[in-house]
């Protein structure tokens, strides 16, 4: 896979240096936005997958980060700023970019702090290369899309995704799916503890960027468990025994309580750091600072 870097001087986002990363994908290259902030040793903050997924939820953690660390965070291919193609969303591009990425942007071993679905990449990268990262730092972390937690079948996921993918009924499907008030439901539901927080212009934020051309094919992927990376809770508990890396996990005590099992279960394993801080899916955003307290320690062990 060829790849090369675009740098640009704007600086939007949570102000830092907007930087275009030029990746190819079986012969389609793709525009993958990063941001990086501050100086000092790497750090790579990677957001959650989901349909609202974007690097600016990592913005304030990363504007904690900075006087420590120089920090960057991607928007993942198929959201935020980056390019969203009718791709085939699945683990084997999400694995590929995570390893390209770091190897072109990075000459040194890595801090990771890493939301939601992204922990099964950050494990599996993090198994095959081990000399990638120094430390890893899981934010509530999650390994099963929506659809396959709440019990729907390979099939019945397989033809939701294929209905979303489709021109005219999937378009529909989707804008049901990311208009203002279920958003909002959604965010109250699992994802911030505080539902103060959850303004109308938060959440018109949010459904902004649920609106950018192709935005449906990543998210429909997510949705109906075609991003999960693994399969079982075994797999997912298989990678962290296997890591020769330093792990941490913090846990929103708001968590949902399928969520909160599978964290625990991370928790219990052998050589892994572990902290309960307010919040549920969303900790990250909604307690950037609780975070960073809750992992300082680790981090500058």
């Amino acid at each position: 896979m060829s790849t090369n870097l675009l740098s640009t001087s704007a600086t939007v986002g949570f102000g830092g240096v907007v930087q275009e990363y030029l990746w190819n994908w079986e012969n389609q290259q793709l525009r993958v936005v990063y941001e990086t902030l501050g100086k000092g040793s790497p750090l790579l903050l990677l957001p959650a997958f989901s349909s609202v997924s974007t690097r600016s939820e990592m913005g304030e953690l990363a504007r904690l980060l900075a006087p420590h660390f120089q920090v960057v965070a991607v928007d993942w291919p198929g959201f935020g700023e980056s390019s969203r193609p009718s791709l085939d969303y699945r683990p084997e591009i999400y694995q590929q970019f995570l390893s390209d990425f770091i190897q072109a942007v990075f000459n040194t071993a890595i801090t990771v702090v890493a939301a939601g679905h992204a922990a099964s990449y950050v494990l599996q990268v993090a198994v095959k290369q081990p000399a990638i990262f120094s430390r890893i730092v899981l934010l509530a972390p999650t390994w099963r899309g929506p659809l396959p937690t709440m019990g729907a079948t390979p099939e019945i996921a397989g033809i939701v995704r294929g209905l979303v993918r489709s021109p005219i009924i999937g378009q529909a499907l989707y804008k049901l799916n990311t208009v203002p008030s279920f958003l909002s439901f959604m965010y109250r539901r699992h994802v911030f503890a505080d539902v103060a927080k959850i303004t109308p212009s938060f959440i018109e934020k949010k459904w902004q960027t649920t609106q950018q051309p192709g935005a449906r094919f990543a998210s429909a992927a997510f949705v109906t468990g075609n991003l999960d990376a693994v399969r079982e809770q075994s797999d997912f508990l298989a990678l962290v025994r296997s890591l020769s890396v330093p792990l941490m996990i913090v846990i929103g005590e708001s968590s949902p309580p399928k969520s909160r099992e599978e964290m625990n279960a991370i928790a219990a394993l052998p050589k892994v750091t572990s902290v309960v801080i307010p919040g549920s899916l969303g900790l990250h955003e909604e307690y950037p600072a609780e975070v960073l307290a809750a992992i300082r320690d680790f981090l500058f062990s």
